[in-house]
């Protein structure tokens, strides 16, 4: 490629990505808000990068928040239009100023659509039921980006950006990548991008734009120690990638460890050791990429026996 934003990627051993999404309790918006910071100013940053630490994982990619409506850094744009929704702590800000320090990469997780989010988020960000281009919305939106691009600048190296699928009232062939992408790297023009469109779950291997640096990758299963392609309740077939670039985008997977995407339809998805290394194995021959998604808490730690078992599987993988 003739500028490879994504070469630090494909490099790394694995990474890691952690749901940190809080739906605070309370009654009255005073009272969650309130609630929202007591849990956030509760996360435990020392705690959680000794855990990363001991992983051994190149990069993290970190929720800022999601369907709850609520987000772990203060936002210009949000603030102004609806106070309240933001965090005083800047949690992303804290982790990635950490992640940074030990050389690593770091990415931000944000929704590219507030479909599933209450009536108040929707209409502060402009979100119509009838309009399928969703223009206003969009618009409100990149400025949204652009606020925590800017304020955290070149400590963001990615974005992974979800929901980017054919819904009826904003279908993904309506969003304007190319307005994400410029407010996503408006504070560092090297941040590579992702928009999850659910590819791998409904069974194909697809960039959802062109423009797209990356693939979101979700994957719910494996099937035999291999990529579940596929909607898990659908028997996905085996997959594995056989080159780094598919339609000049970097290869990458996102697979649930003790977790899953899928709420309680599915159990949280285990794998042996042996199991992980060889199919990590196997991606970087392919010079792939893989992120594993784990479980985290509200104090802001891993489980133990999750973090035991990436740093034994680290441990068995060589440095790329």
């Amino acid at each position: 490629m003739e500028h490879d934003r994504t070469r630090w990627l494909a490099k790394g051993k694995f990474g890691i990505m952690v749901h940190y999404l809080i739906a605070p309790p309370g009654t009255m918006p005073d009272q969650r808000t309130a609630e929202y910071n007591r849990i956030i100013d509760g996360f435990d940053l020392r705690g959680f990068m000794k855990q990363f630490d001991a992983i051994g994982a190149d990069w993290l990619i970190f929720t800022i928040g999601q369907n709850e409506g609520y987000y772990s850094s203060p936002n210009r744009f949000l603030d102004n239009v609806l106070p309240g929704r933001t965090s005083r702590r800047s949690l992303p800000l804290e982790i990635a100023q950490e992640v940074k320090s030990r050389q690593k990469r770091f990415i931000l997780y944000l929704p590219a659509e507030v479909a599933g989010q209450t009536p108040e988020v929707r209409q502060a960000f402009g979100w119509q039921e009838n309009d399928p281009t969703q223009r206003a919305f969009q618009a409100n939106y990149v400025r949204f980006i652009e606020d925590y691009a800017t304020g955290l600048g070149r400590l963001v190296d990615g974005w992974w950006f979800d929901g980017c699928y054919p819904w009826p009232v904003f279908p993904s062939s309506n969003l304007d990548f190319a307005a994400y992408i410029r407010a996503a790297r408006a504070g560092n023009p090297e941040a590579i991008c992702a928009f999850n469109d659910g590819a791998f779950c409904v069974g194909r291997v697809a960039p959802v734009t062109p423009l797209e640096d990356y693939h979101a990758g979700e994957v719910h299963v494996l099937v035999n120690g291999d990529i579940g392609l596929g909607w898990w309740k659908e028997n996905p077939r085996p997959y594995m990638p056989t080159a780094r670039f598919i339609d000049g985008v970097q290869w990458h997977c996102l697979l649930p460890v003790d977790s899953t995407f899928c709420g309680p339809e599915l159990p949280d998805q285990h794998y042996s050791d042996e199991i992980l290394v060889h199919l990590i194995s196997r991606i970087h021959a392919a010079g792939g990429a893989i992120t594993l998604n784990l479980p985290i808490g509200r104090d802001g730690l891993i489980p133990t026996q999750t973090v035991e078992q990436m740093q034994r599987v680290s441990s068995r993988l060589p440095q790329r």
